[in-house]
């Protein structure tokens, strides 16, 4: 699938929700960045700026200007419908 917005994923390898949205994303045969924000002091600072608490609220994924935390499937579906 061709995306006009890019998709990335911040969350941690080991995160049971952060790999349920890589399959998830991967059975779409969506192409995203995952960004490891335990290993990545960039990526971690990225998803910090992204909540004013400042918080590493993982998993995040962004489609474009779009945020979405911990999103159902039903709303990750919508949005990611909305940018085909």
């Amino acid at each position: 699938m061709i995306l006009k917005s890019r998709i990335n994923l911040y969350g941690i390898e080991r995160c049971h929700k952060t790999s349920y949205y890589k399959k998830y994303l991967d059975d779409l045969n969506l192409n995203y960045k995952f960004l490891d924000v335990e290993l990545d002091e960039v990526a971690s600072e990225t998803l910090r700026n992204l909540y004013e608490n400042r918080k590493l609220n993982f998993p995040t994924i962004t489609i474009g200007d779009k945020k979405l935390r911990n999103p159902s499937d039903a709303s990750l579906k919508k949005w990611i419908e909305k940018l085909i």
